[in-house]
């Protein structure tokens, strides 16, 4: 059992046990409850819930296809659906089955209805389709009137039409006609299949449709070929009909007479009417229906939903057939069991239950699951420590450290007044408009934006601040407190006669023939003290702007890279300090900052030592860091003059010290607890005040194994586990620490490069804004004002395209992939 007296939260999930643990600091252990839900491992928090004796295994699903053929057809008749605001609870059985029976009916209604609408539909477009076919071959009789030629052998046939059967009945030929419509891709493969099948004993026609047409069968809007084949001969005009159907051509009977074709035309244009009248009544039914259906589409589906939901969760529990009640094992959060015998009690009231439902605790020793409460605040920032690894139970979450660092880490790499400020006020527009249903039914990319607001919003936000360091906004210096340098202190004439010969100072002539001149800030009332906040406006119009700026932003880079790391390690300490093994601290976690810190934490101290003890007057004097480093680890054989006075011997102490944490490392640990293995014949002991919480491991096992050895204690419990002196291998444990360290080690230095992209994505962002700058705007605003005005507006949406374009996305988003890169 735990505690009351120990702070609840973590570790749960019901019904079913999270496959992926989350980290949570501070937390009481769980306990397991037996409830309604998934079958758990045995061992944990429980909760026993009998249900009424007349109630067996829980059923099937609800069927809920109606559900969605309603919310198909709805849609597919552009027919709105109404959402509103409350949640409807979920339904009794009862009403379930009248729902259901409900939907079903109209679900049936609706198939009917839209069966004879297709049927409607479908005779209506072949009705059309016949109607143009007439009209079209109409044309073919009157042609081949007018261009018939003169026979010798039937002089009678020249007043009379060629294609009228009472003609081809007097010279006592069988004439037959096939007419309908082709679709024009297949008109050319027609003709000739024709033509060789028939063998030339037929006469083919065809024309084209002006409009397109529905096809009766796909529905499709296509363009069609109306034909007419003239054969003699049954046999042919069965080979004719089978390459229609080859085809897939609409047949349609073809009339014998003129009087016929214009009866039949009347006909179909009566029928057409009718066909439009009814089809018109019978799609107002059915919008109506729909339009009744979709006012209660969205409870209904909410209800359907958690309908499934409770049977699924149901499914998973446990059958007891003696006691006739469903048992479920669940995780759940210490903080909320009252509020779930609350929800037990009011569940057992609600449903009439003769025997009410009941939790039983019960202790495990398996590892809980974790549960880390976020708001939509913290959401996205947990989300990005969750993409790496979910930590184990009761672990420090570095989520919380995240919120500041990570949108930090982005805007060293972003630093740009005018772009975080944009994304600042896009982040903001988010945050402001988050309950509008049009965002949270947006697409998937503007989705992610809304999902990530809070991030946006840090990030914009911190990126104002970094770009006011750089004093950088869309790649130009804003001088906001007047710059530290003064350039007429330069000239001869503003110095005393003996102060000109020590000094390269300015006169005309110099100011005349030179291209660039350059500031000496060893020279009085030159440098007058450095900008109040960030970069001196002056630099950016300098000439070695860049290797200044490369130089402060390299430094910067390892500087912040190292410290981010340490403060990972540090977090560790704190770990090891909650379960309570502190030779972890001793023998892991303080190599592990010697090692960092004799040898980067170094570079740090020379680096800040240099801007501190060199000005201006003796910065030719000052000795190169890396060369200092390097020769660190090569002991040069001459002693040239390093940083301050006893250089050398300090270097040699951090050297061997580092040295010395090496094995530490590596054979502490695992020798350790060999030491603890030989300590004691057997394990199984609990330590005062010591409580499992994590799954069994070898440390875990020596440590049990022992007795008190950090508190002192010589007793060993009663109820101590039963485990073999088998289950500890050495090698194993010394196979692993090996490979940590080995890790870490070579990890301190591939990693404190690695955060030179800090230094690199800024310059690579200063140098795309300052390209960006210099391609348009600079441009627009040199031209003539004949048309500057028109090209300048041009140029400067040119430019609010591009800059959000690559800018803002492009270089954000590689900023934002680095910046997670750099947590992990």
């Amino acid at each position: 059992m735990v505690r009351s007296d120990r702070q609840a939260a973590g570790g749960a999930r019901a019904p079913a046990a999270p496959s992926r643990p989350r980290a949570r600091h501070g937390v009481a252990v769980p306990k397991r409850a037996r409830v309604p839900g998934a079958a758990l491992p045995a061992g944990g928090h429980g909760l026993r819930v009998p249900q009424r004796a007349g109630r067996a295994r829980p059923g099937p699903v609800p069927r809920s296809q109606p559900e969605f053929y309603l919310v198909q057809e709805i849609t597919r008749a552009d027919i709105p659906l109404p959402e509103g605001e409350a949640s409807p609870p979920a339904p009794p059985l009862k009403q379930v089955l009248e729902m259901q029976e409900q939907l079903q009916k109209l679900e049936v209604e609706l198939r009917e209805v839209t069966k004879n609408k297709e049927k409607l539909r479908k005779n209506l477009l072949e009705l059309i389709e016949y109607t143009h076919m007439l009209r079209v071959t109409r044309t073919f009789v009157r042609r081949n009137v007018e261009f018939e030629p003169t026979y010798e052998e039937f002089p009678s046939l020249e007043s009379e039409s060629l294609l009228d059967y009472t003609c081809m009945q007097r010279l006592g030929a069988k004439l037959g006609f096939v007419s309908g419509l082709i679709q024009r891709g297949k008109v050319e493969a027609f003709e000739k299949m024709l033509w060789r099948v028939c063998k030339g004993y037929t006469i083919l026609s065809y024309a084209e449709l002006h409009e397109s047409l529905e096809d009766p069968e796909t529905g499709e809007v296509i363009k069609w070929y109306v034909f007419l084949i003239s054969f003699w001969g049954e046999q042919i005009g069965q080979k004719v009909k089978k390459i229609c159907d080859c085809y897939r051509c609409h047949v349609y009977p073809y009339p014998n007479t003129a009087e016929e074709c214009k009866e039949i035309q009347e006909g179909l244009n009566v029928r057409i009417q009718d066909l439009y009248t009814v089809l018109y009544k019978t799609e107002d039914y059915l919008r109506q229906v729909l339009c009744k259906a979709a006012e209660s589409v969205y409870s209904h589906a909410i209800q359907v939903r958690k309908m499934k939901a409770i049977y699924h969760t149901l499914n998973m529990c446990s059958f007891d057939v003696t006691n006739k009640c469903l048992i479920a094992e669940v995780w759940c959060p210490e903080a909320d069991l009252q509020e779930l015998c609350r929800a037990l009690e009011e569940g057992s009231r609600e449903s009439s239950a003769t025997v009410p439902s009941f939790m039983n605790t019960i202790p495990t020793k398996e590892t809980p699951p974790t549960l880390i409460r976020t708001n939509k605040f913290t959401e996205g920032f947990q989300n990005i420590v969750d993409a790496y690894g979910v930590g184990s139970y009761r672990e420090v979450n570095p989520a919380l450290f995240t919120i500041i660092t990570f949108p930090f880490l982005f805007a060293v790499m972003f630093g740009d007044f005018g772009h975080g400020f944009v994304m600042f006020l896009f982040a903001l527009l988010l945050v402001l408009n988050e309950d509008h249903p049009r965002l949270t039914q947006c697409q998937e990319i503007m989705r992610m934006f809304f999902n990530g607001r809070y991030i946006l919003l840090l990030m914009g936000l911190f990126s104002v601040y970094t770009g006011l360091i750089y004093n950088d906004c869309f790649s130009k210096s804003v001088n906001l407190f007047g710059s530290g340098w003064n350039v007429s202190a330069m000239y001869r004439a503003s110095h005393a006669a003996e102060e000109r010969g020590k000094m390269a100072l300015w006169n005309d002539s110099i100011v005349r023939h030179s291209r660039v001149l350059q500031l000496d800030p060893s020279v009085p009332g030159v440098f007058r003290g450095p900008y109040p906040f960030g970069i001196d406006p002056i630099w950016n119009l300098a000439t070695n702007r860049l290797t200044f700026l490369n130089s402060f932003k390299m430094k910067m880079s390892v500087i912040l890279g190292i410290i981010h790391m340490t403060f990972g390690v540090i977090l560790g300490i704190f770990n090891h300090l909650h379960f309570r093994k502190k030779f972890n601290i001793y023998l892991v976690s303080v190599p592990e900052l010697l090692f960092m810190l004799c040898i980067f934490g170094y570079l740090i101290f020379m680096i800040v030592y240099k801007w501190l003890a060199y000005s201006a007057t003796t910065s030719r004097e000052a000795p190169s860091i890396l060369i200092d480093f390097i020769n660190m680890f090569l002991f040069p054989a001459s002693e040239a003059s390093g940083l301050y006075p006893g250089q050398a011997y300090i270097q040699r102490v951090l050297l061997a010290v580092t040295a010395l944490s090496v094995p530490v490392l590596f054979l502490g640990k695992p020798l350790f607890l060999l030491w603890l293995h030989h300590g004691c014949g057997c394990f199984g002991a609990n330590r005062n005040g010591y409580t499992l919480v994590r799954k069994d491991s070898e440390e875990e096992v020596s440590l049990l194994g022992n007795q008190d050895i950090e508190e002192g204690s010589t007793q060993v419990e009663d109820g101590c586990r039963e485990v073999t002196c088998e289950e500890f291998d050495f090698g194993e444990i010394l196979m692993t620490q090996a490979i940590h360290s080995i890790e870490y080690c070579l990890s301190c230095i591939s990693n404190t490069a690695s955060y030179l992209r800090l230094w690199a994505l800024s310059l690579a962002h200063a140098q795309l804004s300052d390209v960006l700058w210099a391609m348009l705007m600079r441009v627009g605003l040199r031209v003539d004002t004949t048309f500057g005005v028109l090209l300048l507006f041009l140029l400067i949406a040119a430019f609010v395209v591009l800059t959000i374009l690559i800018l803002l996305v492009m270089e954000g988003l590689s900023a934002f992939l680095h910046a997670i890169r750099l947590h992990w």
